[in-house]
């Protein structure tokens, strides 16, 4: 298979650092060409599954803008240019949550959108995390830090309680290394 090609590309709209919007004229494997497909440009990020040195997992419940209700999540956090994804990681771990990590597992870089862009998704397990520091978070949603036990989470993923599709991913993963 071969892949698609960009012969141009147009911008439409520079909304911030979090958000630009393209239009790409691409050529299809087949010699095809779409004058105006659309690309959405945002920061790459990272999502953490973080496991204290006594077994529980940290998440969060909060609120997000785009989601009804409370939902839980991981630590997450978009990476400031030219970080490396593991460093934000740590970053976001110990800037959200107090702790850090000595064992650190990729759990794999996916595309956010693969038609559209939308950044790169940066999955991590951390394990032996201990509280080292005071919550140093600068989100705008409210969030409660929850410790919460491999049934209670694994629970929480089989009722939907993790509302964004990569948060649910990144837990569904990290539950996927410890499998009989």
């Amino acid at each position: 298979m071969e892949p698609w090609k960009t012969r141009a590309r147009r911008t439409l709209l520079i909304h911030s650092r979090y958000l630009t919007v393209e239009s790409h004229t691409i050529e299809l494997p087949d010699g095809r060409v779409i004058d105006d497909w659309p690309w959405v440009i945002t920061p790459d990020y990272i999502n953490v599954v973080a496991i204290t040195d006594g077994g529980l997992y940290l998440v969060f419940r909060q609120t997000k803008y785009a989601v009804a209700g409370t939902s839980l999540a991981p630590v997450g956090g978009y990476l400031e240019p030219g970080e490396d994804p593991l460093a934000a990681a740590k970053r976001e771990l110990r800037e959200e949550t107090g702790y850090e990590a000595p064992d650190w597992t990729s759990l794999g870089h996916y595309a956010a959108d693969g038609n559209r862009g939308s950044g790169t998704a940066y999955l991590y397990l951390a394990r032996g995390a201990r509280e080292v520091t005071a919550i140093h978070a600068d989100d705008l949603e409210e969030q409660e830090l929850l410790h919460l036990t491999r049934a209670e989470i694994e629970a929480a993923l089989a009722a939907g309680e993790f509302k964004v599709l990569g948060w649910a991913a990144v837990v569904a993963l990290a539950l996927q290394m410890f499998k009989d």
